[in-house]
C-alpha cells in the first residue's frame, strides 16, 4: 500500500478519511494497525479488498496484492480473490451472518463458491473449521442459526469463514473484540499457526494494544487518517516517539496491571487524596461517605441457586441445555460485582435473570429484600424503574431515527415522569453527567462516535435514577482511550450516586479497574469468587489462573 488516500462524500462535503498512508505486509508477517475510532484503520483495511461503501472513493495511491493493483482490477477478479486468496473477518457478527441460514452452510459455501470442494466435503470441512475456530460443539452449532449462538460464538463463525480456504492474506478487523481472553488467545494462536504453516500474511485491525504487542511483527499507529508512527512492538510500545502513541499506551488497561485495584482507588478517594467524581473538599467527602454508608447497609441484590435451562432443537440432538447451574451471589449497594468467563459461560443469561428479562427454571432473585419471582405486572414495572441495562453494542441499542434527547428521555416518558420541559432539563443534566456537549441533544446516533453512543446509552440508563445498572460488555467494542473514559465515567457516577453495578465482561484487565468483587463462571457454574484484588493476586483455581495468564500484553509488560 503506497500513499493511499480515501475520501467520503457527505451532505456537508468531502471528508478525507485516510491521507497518504503507506504500509507493507510481507508473507508470513502480522502487521497490526491501531488507533481510535475514526482514525482510518478500518477504512484502510477495507480498501485492500475494495469493500468500501458507495460514498467512498480512492483519491490517490495504490494497493498491490501479489503484484496486482486491486484498485484497478475487475469485479470478477475481485470476487476470485475475496474468500479464497484474501480472507476477511468483519467486526460485527450481528450484521455479517445470514439470519435464515444454518451456520455450517454459511461456512461451507466459501469452498463451494470457489470450487474447492463439493457440497458433502465442504460440509465436513466446515465442521472442522468451526472446531479450529474454537466452537465447543461444532457438529451441533453447524446445525444452528446465528441467533441461537452467543456473540462470541458468532464471531468465531466469522473467523472460520475467513480461514477455511487457507488464504494468502487474512484481514482481521477487530476479530477478537467480542471474545473472552482464553478464546481470544486460541483464535490468535490459530491465525499464527496458519501464518507459520502456509506463510499467510495477516493485517490485524485492533484497539487492543496488548493484542498488538503480543501478536504483531510490526505495529502501525493511525490518527485522524494518517500514519503517525510504525515499527516493531518494542520500538512503538517501548519507546514511542509520537504523543498520540504515548496517550494510547497510558490508556490501555492490559498494559498496566500494576495500577491500583478498583477497591484501592476508591479507598484512596474516600480519604480525600483523589476525588474521582471531580468534587473537592466537603462535597467530595460527603459523596465518599454516602457511598460507604450505602455499601454498609446490606446487599441490594441477592441471587439464590439460579438455574436456567433451554430446550435444544431436535436437529442438534434435542434435550435441554443448562446455561446457568446453581449460581448464587450478592451485590452490595454502591459496589460493583463483575461476572467473567468464556462465551457461553452463562454471564449474560445470569444478568437477564437478575433483571427478570428471563424466567429462572429454579432459584430466586431478591431485590431490596423482595423476591422478584412473586411480583405481579405492576410491581415488575416499578422494579424496572430501579434496575436498568446498558447493552454491549451502542450501534444496535439506540434508535437511529430519534434524536439523542428523545432517546435519553424515553424512560421518563414511559413512566410519566415530569413535564416536557422538566424532561428536557433532566436530559440536559444527564448529558452533562456523561460529559457530552449540550448540542448532542438534537443530533442523531449516526452523527456520534461509538464512544459517544455508549455515553448516550449510559445517560438513558441513569434517567430514572436506578439503584442497579447492569452493564453487558459496555466497553468491549471501544478503543482503549474511549474505554478509559467510559470506565472513569462509570466510577465517577458510582461515587456520586451510589449506584450498584453488575458488570459483565470477558476482559479481566477491564474488570480489574472497575470491579470490587468478581465471580468466575464456566459452563454455567461458579468456579471462583472473591474480592478483585485477592483473585488477581492469589487465584485458587486453575481455570482462573488460565484466564489471568491469557490477558494480552504480556510481551509489553515484560
Amino acid at each position: 500500500m503506497t500513499n493511499l488516500a480515501v475520501s467520503y462524500r457527505t451532505a456537508g462535503g468531502t471528508i478525507a478519511a485516510v491521507r497518504d498512508a503507506s504500509l507493507v505486509v510481507h508473507a508470513g508477517e502480522t502487521v497490526a494497525i491501531v488507533g481510535e475510532s475514526g482514525s482510518g484503520k478500518s477504512t484502510t483495511a477495507h480498501a485492500v479488498v475494495q469493500l468500501l461503501p458507495s460514498t467512498a472513493s480512492i483519491a490517490a495511491g495504490t494497493v498491490r496484492f501479489e503484484g496486482r493493483d486491486v484498485t484497478k482490477i475487475s469485479r470478477v477478479e475481485l470476487r476470485g480473490l475475496r474468500g479464497r486468496a484474501i480472507g476477511f473477518v468483519p467486526q460485527d457478527p450481528t450484521v455479517s451472518l445470514n439470519p435464515v441460514q444454518r451456520i455450517g452452510r454459511q461456512v461451507a459455501e466459501v469452498l463451494e463458491i470457489h470450487g474447492l470442494a463439493d457440497r458433502r466435503t465442504a460440509a465436513a470441512r466446515a465442521i472442522d473449521a468451526l472446531a479450529e475456530a474454537g466452537l465447543p460443539d461444532p457438529e451441533r452449532q453447524a446445525q444452528q442459526y446465528p441467533h441461537e449462538l452467543s456473540g462470541g460464538m458468532r464471531q468465531r463463525v466469522l473467523i472460520a469463514i475467513a480461514l477455511i480456504a487457507r488464504p494468502a492474506l487474512v484481514i482481521a478487523d477487530e476479530p477478537t473484540s467480542a471474545l473472552d481472553v482464553t478464546v481470544q488467545r486460541q483464535i490468535l494462536d490459530r491465525i499464527d499457526q496458519l501464518k507459520h504453516e502456509l506463510g499467510t500474511a495477516v493485517l490485524l485491525i485492533t484497539h487492543d494494544l496488548g493484542v498488538a504487542a503480543d501478536r504483531a511483527d510490526r505495529i502501525v499507529v493511525m490518527s485522524q487518517g494518517e500514519v503517525v508512527e510504525q515499527g516493531t512492538p518494542a520500538e512503538v510500545l517501548g519507546s514511542p516517539s509520537h504523543p498520540y502513541t504515548r496517550a494510547l499506551i497510558a490508556a490501555a488497561p492490559s498494559l498496566d496491571l500494576d495500577a491500583p485495584f478498583a477497591e484501592q482507588a476508591r479507598v484512596t478517594d474516600a480519604a480525600g487524596s483523589a476525588d474521582v467524581s471531580g468534587a473537592t473538599g466537603a462535597s467530595g467527602q460527603a459523596r465518599a461517605s454516602g457511598q460507604a454508608l450505602a455499601a454498609a447497609s446490606g446487599p441490594l441484590v441477592v441471587a439464590h441457586d439460579l438455574v436456567k435451562e433451554f430446550p435444544v432443537p431436535r436437529a442438534a440432538g434435542g434435550g435441554v441445555h443448562r446455561a446457568v447451574d446453581g449460581v448464587s451471589f450478592a451485590i452490595p449497594r454502591g459496589r460493583t460485582l463483575a461476572l467473567v468467563g468464556e462465551s457461553g459461560s452463562g454471564k449474560s443469561t445470569t444478568a437477564r435473570l437478575v433483571l427478570r428479562l428471563a424466567e429462572a427454571t429454579s432459584g430466586s432473585v431478591e431485590f431490596d429484600g423482595v423476591d422478584l419471582g412473586g411480583l405481579g405486572s405492576g410491581a415488575v414495572r416499578r422494579f424496572r424503574r430501579r434496575a436498568q441495562l446498558v447493552h454491549q453494542n451502542p450501534y444496535a441499542s439506540l434508535n437511529p431515527r430519534l434524536p439523542i434527547g428523545r432517546i435519553v428521555s424515553d424512560p421518563l416518558e414511559a413512566f410519566g415522569v415530569g413535564t416536557r420541559a422538566e424532561r428536557r432539563r433532566r436530559v440536559e443534566e444527564l448529558l452533562d453527567v456523561v460529559a457530552l456537549p449540550a448540542g448532542t441533544i438534537d443530533r442523531k446516533p449516526a452523527e456520534l462516535s461509538g464512544g459517544q453512543r455508549q455515553r448516550v446509552a449510559i445517560a438513558r440508563a441513569l434517567a430514572l435514577a436506578p439503584d442497579l445498572v447492569v452493564l453487558d460488555e459496555p466497553v468491549s467494542a471501544l478503543d482503549v482511550s474511549i474505554q478509559d473514559q467510559i470506565l472513569t465515567l462509570l466510577t465517577e457516577i458510582q461515587g456520586e450516586f451510589g449506584v450498584s453495578y453488575l458488570f459483565i465482561s470477558h476482559d479481566l484487565a477491564v474488570v480489574r479497574r472497575i470491579a470490587h468483587d468478581v465471580i468466575v463462571l464456566r459452563d454455567g457454574r461458579i468456579v471462583e469468587a472473591g474480592e478483585t484484588s485477592r483473585l488477581f493476586r492469589d487465584p485458587r483455581e486453575a481455570y482462573t489462573q488460565e484466564l489471568l495468564d491469557a490477558i494480552p500484553g504480556r510481551a509489553a509488560r515484560g
